[in-house]
């Protein structure tokens, strides 16, 4: 441990490497986009999982719609050497995880790993407190191009000081790594994280389900719409480079495929990162479209970077506006309720103003062109829209300028 203490010493001493220390502000610039073990595969990952699920993102089309990195979450790991480097699990990452990293890097892909603030990780493998420029070295030698950083075993740690810790040593190690919180929001890290890390997470751990909350006695799991409502006033703080993370996404994991295009509609709209998290290699075409729906991913990838908020509700349906670049719009309409609701767009009623982005959309100014993202519909704000939204679904509207 005193050649671990004295390299640990040796980085931080580094000119500049605490008092200029930042972020590379160059990533995601829009959220990101990717895949991550754990929704579906918890514990139960290996070099094999990881080699298959970069296969089939290029096979399916995910690479082609915009899906960059391969993540691996928890239980990657094996124990540290006798100076105290992260080394994987032997037999479950038995080639090593630089020659894991070559082999998605040649797919045109990118590899991300997972680590914890505290001294194990929320699975019980050894975290990185104390430990964070050795594992920043050891991650940008084997060619890793993202960290989420979870936040077990914290227990008596400053959360902005921790991340802090971890960015700086990321930036020291050379490579340019996407640094994303897992910090569940309790600390509220869209207050302090925008120079810190590309992503926050703002709530506990999703589950798949609409709108339900699992206790699990210290900690809950949340549903869809649960997620969604936890989101109110916090989008101020989100834009490019620094993204509120509503969590990986649970989509072709037991919902129904109206609840699936909903959760996907949503997290597009508001501008969350997109990070799936079922298995690429089996699932179904009915999933995989939903995943690669180019006018939904268009929308989360709009370049002006500003997440929707609801400017009205009426019972269980409630319509979303987000500012696109370009002089466009999306909106969602979004009905929460148990069965299926018709509803007139009457597009001259309402003039959507957001005094965040400091855009108007007036109908009575200006005549837009429509398409709905789902049914591929499309017409102009010349007349009224007649729509029956199904239970649990949204329409997804793309206005331009006509």
């Amino acid at each position: 441990m005193k050649i671990a203490t004295t390299l640990l010493m040796a980085a931080a001493l580094l000119p500049g490497a605490r008092a200029s220390a930042q972020k590379f502000d160059t990533l995601a610039a829009t959220p990101q986009m990717g895949w991550n073990s754990w929704n579906k595969f918890a514990c139960n990952i290996d070099e094999k999982l990881i080699r298959e699920t970069a296969d089939a993102m290029v096979r399916i089309g995910m690479k082609d719609a915009g899906y960059e990195y391969v993540n691996i979450d928890d239980c990657w790991h094996g124990k540290r050497d006798k100076n105290g480097n992260i080394e994987p699990d032997p037999v479950r990452f038995p080639s090593g995880m630089k020659a894991l990293a070559d082999y998605v890097h040649a797919k045109g892909l990118k590899l991300g790993i997972y680590s914890d603030a505290g001294a194990t990780t929320c699975g019980g493998r050894p975290g990185s407190r104390g430990h964070e420029y050795q594992d920043a070295i050891s991650y940008a030698n084997w060619g890793i191009d993202y960290v989420k950083y979870d936040w077990c075993d914290t227990k008596g740690l400053n959360a902005a000081a921790a991340y802090t810790t971890m960015r700086d040593a990321i930036r020291s190690a050379g490579r340019r790594m996407l640094f994303s919180m897992c910090e569940w929001g309790d600390n509220k890290p869209w207050e302090w994280g925008g120079d810190i890390g590309h992503s926050w997470r703002t709530t506990g751990d999703i589950y798949p389900c609409w709108d339900c909350e699992i206790n699990h006695g210290s900690w809950s799991a949340f549903g869809v719409l649960r997620i969604l409502d936890k989101q109110a006033g916090l989008r101020k703080h989100a834009g490019p480079g620094h993204w509120n993370d509503m969590d990986m996404m649970e989509v072709g994991m037991g919902m129904s495929e109206d609840e699936d295009r909903a959760h996907f509609s949503i997290w597009a709209m508001m501008a969350s990162p997109l990070i799936s998290g079922n298995d690429l290699r089996s699932m179904p075409e009915s999933t995989r479209k939903i995943l690669t729906n180019k006018d939904v991913i268009a929308i989360n990838q709009d370049k002006l970077g500003v997440q929707a908020w609801k400017f009205m509700s009426e019972g269980t349906l409630e319509l979303w506006a987000k500012p696109l670049a370009n002089d466009e719009w999306a909106l969602m309409i979004l009905n929460r309720g148990p069965g299926p609701i018709n509803y007139k767009v009457d597009w001259k009623k309402h003039r959507i103003s957001d005094d965040l982005s400091k855009r108007e959309l007036d109908i009575n100014k200006t005549a837009y062109r429509w398409s709905d993202a789902w049914s591929g519909k499309t017409g102009d704000t010349g007349k009224n829209l007649d729509l029956t939204i199904a239970s649990h679904s949204v329409a997804m509207l793309h206005l331009k300028v006509k």
